[in-house]
């Protein structure tokens, strides 16, 4: 009985057909014009980061001076 069920599982094995894995091809995209984020170019989104460092730079400049953990000398 086990004879059998040994023949019979590699003769299964060896009658099972080999399929080709297909090779998948890239297509190539065209190329970007320009990097956009929100619509804007480069300069511009330059413009809005340095915009919003100076921002809070001042912001954290007049926090530290209401809580009174930097005081100005001449006043």
């Amino acid at each position: 009985m086990l004879d059998d069920l040994r023949n019979s599982t590699s003769s299964f094995i060896e009658e099972e057909e080999i399929v080709p894995e297909k090779v998948s091809v890239r297509k190539k995209r065209p190329p970007r014009q320009q990097s956009q984020f929100l619509g804007m170019s480069a300069p511009q989104r330059f413009l809005i980061a340095l915009m919003l460092l100076v921002m809070t730079c001042i912001c954290g400049v007049f926090a530290l001076l209401i809580f009174e953990k930097v005081v100005v000398p001449f006043f």
